[in-house]
């Protein structure tokens, strides 16, 4: 299938005394035996049983999440379940971000489908459409997520799939460099430029920018904020089903924006489109040549590891007039195979993988919320301001269930527009032209 093949295998029996609190020293600390040389951050990862073979039911998990940490998480999950369940093997597989998607729609296109796989926003609209996923609604562990989750797990009535996280995307602000140029950490735009505009002028780039979340996210966070500070949040999301239009002017202030800092120079265009998320990015940022980055908070870790002596705080985006906003996803979502040979045993890991100690785990191995009642806050004491900014119920969601196009990856590229010199006028036009695609009212689906 044009996968690459390089593997890592872990004996099922290896061992990992890991409590939730104390996850992230110790994944941070193994990165480095994950990371050697000839491993690279693309390659497939395998988390296997040394008795595959001889296991009555044999399951395979397919996800994007390859990073050693996130593994290690994975691996204990997949331990705990085989050590309470004797007949069965379950195999992890991964396969890094986008390419992923590309493997996965093939695989199930084919009928060679894994029986749990992660998906996102965009790829259950397609799949539910084309009966790819079982529905998890009688799963024991639903009860236990929280308002949010729910919110989002329940759009469609039957649930597709289940989260294991609530990710939040952040400005991460060098801080030894902002105290250094006299600069505040900005908590409104008007500060955010006023903070970017001093260090052009310096001679430093102020942002560093991936090609793929840095700048889609801000977009969303300054055009959608207004619609989750609205009385029926939900209602107004819902509505945008409709009214096509309405969506597409909002999304139009959030383009303005990205528009201003690629044309005051607060990011080098060139470079954003060449930078590969939680990779490229924070590889930039470990310098310390930089004041700002924007991604998400599962990067914060990386960078601990990347950059010891670095000191940095990750904040909700400064990008609305009077305050900051904090963009979220009920995140790393897992689905059962509807058409694979194993439904009801996948379902039962899934309902493993998704009681509190699990799930809790994993998702403060992502540097993730809990999606869990509660909503458990990462460890990580650097995020500890947009855990403030979480608790406070000031979000917006990135890709919300509610919506029902694919505005995840059409503001993504919209934004690459934009880095490729596009105006904000002209951003709007193609995601206008995008959603009447995917709705169906533009020519092919998308």
């Amino acid at each position: 299938m044009g996968e690459s093949t390089d593997t890592s295998v872990f004996s099922r029996h290896s061992s990992h005394s890991l409590t939730r609190r104390g996850f992230c020293a110790a994944a941070a600390a193994s990165a480095l035996l994950f990371l050697a040389p000839g491993c690279t951050s693309s390659r497939n990862v395998v988390v296997d049983d040394t008795d595959v073979d001889a296991a009555a039911v044999q399951l395979t998990f397919f996800g994007f999440k390859y990073e050693p940490l996130n593994v290690i998480a994975i691996e204990e999950a997949l331990h705990g379940y085989m050590d309470e369940n004797d007949g069965v093997s379950i195999v992890y597989e991964s396969i890094k971000s986008l390419p992923y998607f590309d493997a996965l729609d093939k695989r199930l296109a084919a009928g060679l489908g894994d029986d749990v796989f992660m998906v996102d926003h965009d790829t259950v609209l397609e799949f539910e459409a084309a009966g790819y996923l079982a529905d998890l609604s009688d799963l024991a562990t639903i009860s236990s997520f929280s308002e949010l989750a729910l919110s989002q797990m329940r759009s469609e009535g039957a649930i597709d799939y289940v989260p294991t996280s609530i990710s939040a995307f952040g400005l991460y602000c060098n801080t030894d460099m902002l105290a250094a140029y006299g600069v505040s950490v900005p908590r409104t735009f008007a500060e955010f430029e006023r903070a970017c505009e001093k260090f052009v002028a310096e001679g430093v780039l102020p942002v560093v920018a991936n090609n793929d979340i840095s700048l889609k996210t801000v977009a969303i966070a300054r055009g959608l904020a207004d619609v989750y500070d609205s009385a029926d949040p939900t209602a107004a999301i819902v509505s945008f089903n409709d009214d096509h239009a309405g969506l597409v002017s909002h999304l139009r202030e959030g383009f303005e924006v990205v528009e201003r800092m690629i044309s005051g120079g607060w990011v080098d265009a060139g470079l954003a489109l060449e930078t590969e998320k939680t990779a490229d990015d924070l590889s930039q940022f470990a310098t310390g040549a930089y004041p700002f980055m924007l991604t998400g908070a599962w990067a914060s870790v990386r960078m601990h590891d990347l950059a010891p002596d670095l000191e940095f705080d990750v904040h909700p985006y400064p990008v609305l007039d009077d305050r900051s906003v904090l963009v979220v996803n009920v995140d790393t979502r897992v689905s059962v195979n509807a058409n694979g040979p194993h439904v009801e045993q996948a379902k039962d890991f899934v309902t493993h993988l998704t009681r509190p100690g699990p799930i809790e785990l994993f998702a403060n191995s992502q540097c993730s919320f809990s999606p869990l009642i509660g909503n458990a806050a990462p460890d990580d004491g650097s995020l500890a301001p947009i855990a403030a900014a979480f608790e406070s119920g000031v979000t917006v969601i990135g890709s919300d269930d509610n919506l029902h196009l694919p505005i995840w990856s059409s503001v993504r590229e919209c934004v690459v527009a934009l880095l490729e010199g596009r105006t904000a006028e002209e951003a709007e036009a193609l995601l206008a032209e995008l959603i009447a695609t995917a709705s169906g009212q533009g020519g092919e689906s998308v």
